[in-house]
């Protein structure tokens, strides 16, 4: 598989650390540094572009990849309000997008298990649900991609909640908080944490006057991510339309 990797940062150079070791060829790196000068006949060369960038370049690398009929993996967070728009762009392209808010297979099992465990709650409104995501210094966007993801799927199965709000922000280094859509119920509320050299760790709670249920998922190190995008990449070759996680997995 000949990859484009937009985006060559930590995450950048772990997927092709992975990509390499397993045979595969990396025909483009793209960093801020050349960003500006690559045009949709770079990629030509390439079977997929992997995108882990940043918030503001995501969806420019997108339009880039459909503009060079390149089926593309995003992994970038913080734009995802914007994906209907850009989905509507990948269809009427023909293109492919296989985009996730985490690449992890057990993050996305871990979604499952909270969907399932809220569909069970539901009939018993008493119970007050909260999540907090930690991550490392250098992520700069709040609350994460995967908590918005978790609080969106676990309102989605609640009759008491729509939508999520970020409720606070522990953090020594200034975020891009990401505003929440306008929610006519009660928000999930998240509680984003920024400590050093933590890969990312996300703790959901249903708690009432009786009982405390808690799901957490912590991630070792950023190999689960790369694996994960790496095998979606692997994936969408040949497709057409826009994916996540859900879809490579069955879920």
């Amino acid at each position: 598989m000949k990859i484009a990797l937009l985006g060559y940062g930590k995450m950048g150079r772990f997927i092709e650390d992975l990509a390499l070791a397993a045979g595969d060829e990396i025909v483009l790196r793209v960093d801020e540094a050349n960003r500006a000068s690559v045009r949709p006949q770079d990629l030509a060369a390439a079977d997929v572009a992997i995108e882990f960038s940043r918030p503001e370049a995501a969806v420019g690398n997108i339009d880039l990849a459909l503009a060079a009929g390149v089926p593309i993996v995003v992994g970038t967070t913080g734009w995802l309000a914007q994906l209907p728009q850009v989905s509507e762009r990948v269809k009427a392209a023909e293109g492919a997008l296989f985009w996730a808010s985490n690449f992890s297979v057990g993050v996305n099992v871990f979604f499952a298990a909270a969907r399932r465990t809220a569909e069970l709650l539901n009939p018993y409104g008493t119970y007050q649900v909260s999540i907090e995501e930690t991550h490392h210094l250098q992520k700069l966007d709040a609350p994460s991609g995967t908590a918005i993801t978790l609080a969106e799927t676990v309102a989605a199965a609640l009759d008491a909640y729509a939508g999520w709000e970020l409720s606070e922000v522990k953090s020594s280094v200034p975020q891009t908080q990401i505003t929440a859509p306008a929610s006519p119920a009660t928000p999930v509320p998240i509680v984003s944490v920024r400590e050093d050299a933590v890969p990312g760790t996300h703790h959901l709670s249903f708690d009432s006057t009786v009982d405390r249920l808690e799901l957490r998922h912590t991630a070792h190190s950023r190999a689960g991510f790369a694996e994960g995008a790496l095998a979606a990449a692997r994936w969408l070759v040949g497709r057409r339309g826009v994916f996540s996680m859900p879809d490579l997995l069955n879920l």
